[in-house]
């Protein structure tokens, strides 16, 4: 007998995302390819998540070399490195027991990070109150919401506790919910206005969700991941008064605070609206936020560290928390270090400063001239359309796809967005990210499309796509553009194999 017939039910019954089963599928074909099976590209182009150094976004200098001083010690005395990069290097080993980064720290993070992190908040905040006790660094901003989810968990026998989410939302999310035990209760975005937070829809599904679980809290994304909507202050200000109305935990994502590029545009974050609208709120509502190193700027998602602030939480709570950390010991160190550096970057007059600076600059107009770049591509495309984004790192094209392609996926038993980028991936080498909008619901279909890649790779990416939509879709016409997408296709096919016989000829 198999010891895997042993496993948990549970485990075993755990939803599986269609984003693994792409994954597979990419490494199978990068594996044939590395083997010498001929396809009609030469590699598989990754743009269904965010792994911006992954697909070739440079890391951030100051960051690699205060990380490395901090590894290698005997670089403190190298004076080709800035004088402010071993300063700081030193002062963060000062704070290490032993003066490694070898040695563990508490449970909730080394305590100099920790205060670190809540003077970059109340910079953030024009000045509301943040403290370090309060601040809880996990491997990762998963780790974190997962243990505020298990927190929130309801007793055996009892009504099963529901958090309200977004439709679409992040492609983890659902599967986190699932393992947490967590009914996941949709609201939906508001395609039509931007992917706007509709109060409406929040009180809609608040009043549907209590005839099936006791909703207990309401995860947002600002910026959207995956719509790239901002949230203004109004709309923060709605959301804030109907979590106090409910009774709701606040469950705030704000990875991708770094990278708001739509034109008027700003990042506010909720704990700043939450103390600025008064104390009613202020000095009640709960919110737990959640920022990481996944952030675009800078991009370090292998160094697995992130942080959670707490926002008016029972001290009972937070011993909770404290509790559960044990059996992690701690966070990455190294990780730990680089959250210290972002949140404390080099400063002007730092021998590091322009530097630093450049590469920030030069991170955020990349992915601000990607997003109107592949914005106008893929809503010139027929079968596809594209909201106008205001930050984070994605698009998120609907797609209108043909019948054939809908009844084949029926029959494959996947859902139909699913189908194309498997197909999209076979056929042109490029690994998109399945919506997670239900067609049979809306009518619609969606793509995930990461655009915190190197220009270059974003035209390749972009040429491979068209290539395969109008492929797909010549001659149906797109519902609101009508002939006009019949010539386009007739055209792009034309160029295209010109262009494919043109370098039949030179090889």
């Amino acid at each position: 007998m198999s010891s895997l017939q042993h496993v948990n039910p549970k485990v075993r019954g755990i939803r599986v995302s269609p984003h693994s089963g792409l994954q597979s599928l990419a490494a199978r074909i990068t594996q044939e390819i590395a083997q010498g099976v001929q396809r009609p590209f030469r590699e598989v182009i990754d743009v269904s998540s965010g792994d911006p150094h992954k697909a070739g976004i440079k890391p951030i200098s100051f960051v690699r070399q205060v990380l490395a001083v901090c590894l290698h010690p005997q670089l403190l005395k190298d004076k080709n490195l800035p004088q402010d990069v071993r300063l700081r290097a030193q002062r963060i080993l000062e704070v290490c027991d032993g003066g490694s980064v070898g040695s563990y720290t508490a449970s909730t993070g080394l305590n100099h990070v920790k205060q670190s992190i809540a003077e970059f908040i109340m910079r953030r905040d024009a000045g509301a109150p943040s403290y370090a006790k309060d601040i809880i660094i996990t491997a990762g901003s998963q780790r974190a919401l997962m243990m505020v989810l298990r927190l929130l968990t309801s007793e055996r026998g009892a009504t099963k506790t529901g958090v309200l989410a977004p439709t679409p939302c992040p492609h983890t999310l659902p599967m986190l919910l699932d393992e947490a035990e967590v009914t996941m209760v949709p609201y939906q975005l508001m395609e039509d206005r931007g992917w706007v937070v509709d109060l409406d829809e929040l009180h809609r599904a608040v009043k549907t969700a209590r005839m099936r679980c006791e909703p207990r809290a309401i995860y947002i994304s600002n910026p959207g991941n995956p719509t790239g909507h901002v949230q203004d202050l109004k709309s923060i200000e709605e959301v804030i008064r109907f979590a106090a109305t409910e009774r709701l935990l606040l469950l705030v994502d704000e990875v991708y605070q770094d990278c708001v590029y739509g034109q008027g545009q700003e990042f506010i974050s909720y704990k700043r609206v939450l103390f600025e609208i008064g104390k009613e709120y202020s000095e009640t509502v709960e919110l737990v936020s959640f920022h990481c190193l996944s952030s675009a700027c800078m991009g370090e998602c292998g160094l697995r560290a992130g942080y959670m602030e707490m926002v008016n939480m029972d001290p009972e709570v937070r011993h909770v928390v404290n509790i559960m950390l044990d059996t992690d010991i701690c966070a990455p160190v190294i990780g730990q270090l680089a959250l210290d550096i972002m949140v404390n970057p080099p400063k002007p007059g730092d021998p590091s400063y322009d530097t630093y600076t450049q590469e920030i600059v030069i991170t955020q107009t990349t992915l601000s001239q990607n997003a109107q770049r592949a914005q106008e591509f893929l809503n010139d495309l027929p079968g596809m359309s594209c909201q106008p984004v205001m930050g984070g790192i994605y698009l998120y094209p609907c797609l209108y796809l043909p019948a054939e392609i809908i009844e084949q996926a029926e029959i494959l038993g996947l859902d139909a967005d699913v189908l194309y980028c498997q197909m999209s991936l076979e056929e042109e080498g490029v690994l998109l990210g399945a919506g997670c909008q239900h067609g049979e619901t809306t009518g619609n279909y969606y793509l995930r499309l990461c655009i915190l890649v190197p220009p270059d790779t974003l035209e390749e990416v972009l040429a491979r796509l068209g290539s395969f939509q109008l492929r797909l879709m010549n001659p149906l016409p797109h519902p609101d553009r009508g002939d006009k997408d019949r010539d386009t296709g007739r055209n792009f096919v034309t160029q295209h194999e010109a262009l494919c016989g043109e370098e039949q000829i030179l090889s």
